[in-house]
């Protein structure tokens, strides 16, 4: 026998127990994790027995009221998450290729968008099926772009979109007008346009680095031949209007509405974020994913409050 088909024996022999190892590594307890998985405290406890003779080390050590798990067990544990997350995902593709209109898609986009465009799209698209739900996330654009990539989400709306990367396929969906935001006393907030190249000296407030609001802005700057000179950075636009709001600086961001205490200035020339849906290239999305990805590239769907159809010459 060779050495490699003895280590597929044995992964053949652990594979029944994957589950509970792997609960017993995210609850630090047997009876937890017997409860998770829905069987006896004493079945899990011998199950576990059972793995360590298995593997010829123990797994698990007693630690205060509950375990924990040795080297090896943390080996076995991450191993065993990983490979019952892609069962989990093959059985959810069999699962809505069977009934795709009973499915589920995971879908990722910017804080702001969660405001009229994700809604609009999803109404639309539940009116046709409306057994499919939903699970969202926020985040930056760098962070829905890599769970794209990692596979935890099916689809993510993002701008700019990544054109650049052959793992990952964009379509346009809309854009959306980009404007100087400036506190009610700045000497720009009578200004009927205000060009990117006056900026320079502004204190700004922006984004961090990977949101894509914060590479527009740099790109911008570095057009006009200036280094942003940044006084705030954050992670959400609307603490960056707050600190707009508060006389800290300026800011590039989504039109929204001028306030009381905030102006929104066009800028000259007009300047336009292209909202991009992004996935896998291949064939790995599921059904569900792929009827909700057809809707919103369609072009027929309705757009929320702030947006417009893409360019017709994107791309081009």
């Amino acid at each position: 026998m060779t050495h490699e088909s003895a280590d597929d024996r044995l992964a053949a022999q652990l594979a029944p127990g994957l589950a509970l190892l792997a609960a017993v590594g995210e609850t630090g307890h047997v009876t937890r994790a017997a409860e998770l998985l829905g069987v006896p405290q004493p079945t899990a406890s011998r199950r576990l027995a059972a793995l360590a003779d298995l593997v010829g080390a123990p797994l698990v050590l007693p630690s205060g009221r509950g375990i924990r798990l040795t080297g090896a067990g943390r080996t076995l544990a991450g191993a065993s998450t990983r490979a019952l997350a892609t069962v989990a995902a093959a059985v959810r593709q069999v699962r809505e290729e069977i009934d795709p209109d009973t499915g589920r898609v995971v879908l990722g986009f910017l804080h702001l968008l969660g405001r009229s465009l994700v809604p609009s799209l999803i109404r639309g698209f539940r009116v046709r099926h409306p057994g499919i739900r939903f699970t969202l996330a926020q985040g930056s654009r760098q962070d829905m772009l890599r769970a794209v990539h990692d596979g935890e989400i099916d689809l993510a709306f993002v701008a700019p979109m990544p054109l650049d990367d052959p793992d990952l396929v964009s379509r346009p969906l809309a854009d959306q007008e980009l404007v100087l935001s400036v506190p009610r006393s700045h000497r720009f907030a009578a200004r009927a346009r205000v060009r990117a190249g006056e900026l320079e000296g502004e204190e700004l407030v922006t984004l961090e680095h990977g949101y894509g609001l914060r590479q527009i802005t740099d790109d911008l700057c570095a057009a006009a031949g200036f280094e942003p000179r940044i006084a705030f950075e954050g992670q959400e636009s609307e603490t960056v209007r707050g600190l707009v709001a508060a006389g800290l600086g300026v800011a590039i961001l989504p039109r929204a509405r001028s306030t009381s205490s905030v102006v929104e200035i066009p800028l000259e020339p007009a300047v336009f974020r292209t909202i991009g849906a992004s996935w896998s290239a291949g064939e790995r999305l599921t059904p569900a994913a792929r009827v909700f990805r057809d809707h919103v590239c369609s072009g027929e769907t309705k757009l929320g409050q702030g947006f417009r159809p893409p360019a017709p010459d994107w791309g081009s």
